[in-house]
Order: C-alpha cells, then sequence, then structure tokens
C-alpha cells in the first residue's frame, strides 16, 4: 500500500455485491485503488476463519469488503455516504434475503478521524434519508480489528461470475 492512500472498511451484506459496487462506481480513476473481501468484527478467538465457519455465524465475522482509496481522489466521508446509499442500513443482520450476524451493516474505522467522519455523516443520512421516512439506521461503528481475506473465489467475485447471485439491496437508493 502506498503511503498516499488509506483503507475504509465496510459490511453491508454479501460481500460480493458490496464490493462490485463500490468497485463499478470508484474504479482507479475515481479513486479506488483495490479491494479486498473478508471477514472481520468477530469473536477474538476465532483466528483466518473460513467462509462456511462465519456463514454458521460461530465466529461472529461480518463478511466486509477492504477498500484502498486514494483520498485526494475521494474521501472517506464520500465513501461512507455511498456505502449508506447502496444497502438497507435499517435492518438488523440482514440484507434482502441474506440472514445472520454475517450480514450485519458495520463501519469498522481505521483512526480516530474516520470514526468522526463515519458518525458525522450517518447523523447526516439518517436526517436526510431515513429520519423523514420514519427509519432509523442501525449501522454499528467500531475500530478495525483484525482481518481475514477470504477465500479466492471470493474476490472480484461479480466480476469474474456475472451472473452469480448479487443480493438486491446491492443498488443506488438515492
Amino acid at each position: 500500500m502506498s503511503a498516499s492512500f488509506e483503507i475504509a472498511i465496510f459490511a453491508s451484506g454479501c460481500f460480493w455485491g458490496t464490493e462490485h459496487i463500490f468497485v463499478k462506481h470508484f474504479p482507479p480513476a475515481k479513486g479506488i485503488v483495490a479491494t479486498r473481501v473478508g471477514y472481520t468484527g468477530g469473536s477474538a478467538d476465532s483466528v483466518n476463519p473460513d467462509y462456511r465457519t462465519v456463514c454458521s455465524g460461530k465466529t461472529q465475522h461480518a463478511e466486509a469488503v477492504r477498500i484502498e482509496f486514494d483520498p485526494k481522489i475521494v474521501t472517506y466521508s464520500e465513501l461512507v455516504e455511498f456505502f449508506y446509499r447502496t444497502h438497507d442500513p435499517t435492518t438488523v443482520n440482514r440484507q434482502g434475503g441474506d440472514v445472520g450476524t454475517q450480514y450485519r451493516s458495520a463501519i469498522f474505522t481505521t483512526t480516530p478521524e474516520q470514526a468522526e467522519m463515519a458518525k458525522r455523516v450517518t447523523e447526516e443520512v439518517q436526517a436526510k434519508h431515513f429520519t423523514p421516512n420514519g427509519n432509523k439506521i442501525v449501522t454499528t461503528i467500531l475500530a478495525a480489528g483484525p482481518w481475514w481475506d477470504a477465500e479466492a473465489y471470493h474476490q472480484l467475485y461479480l466480476f469474474n461470475n456475472p451472473n452469480g447471485y448479487q443480493c438486491p439491496t446491492h443498488r443506488l437508493h438515492w
């Protein structure tokens, strides 16, 4: 990773769709230089989990995307706003038909500044897009902990398998 790049980590349901929509909308010329899908936010005794174990719910990990981005091209706040725009942050442990703690809505921050920005953007998005409809964002904002890359076949899955399953909530909502 270049010293001038930063890391953002988002969980918003199945990581295939989360990665796909971010990469489609922010190709390298628009700020995202690399992504990895993987597992984070789980129990401390669950080290380097695999997909099947995460899906069992036993590890408490979230499926997430780790985004390396150029803050000179796209800001962290813009990525947080886009995160909210592309899933339903009002449902607990689910996106569409995908149900389980691994599908929760979460932002894993890598710096105190990111935590502040994530909270500010969350408040703005809540006031503008959810409070008027009587809905409440349930996304958790936590300091990033250990990260484990998902298996190779999950990386850029929907680019390599264009007819693969995509959760219907991964779209532009506004």
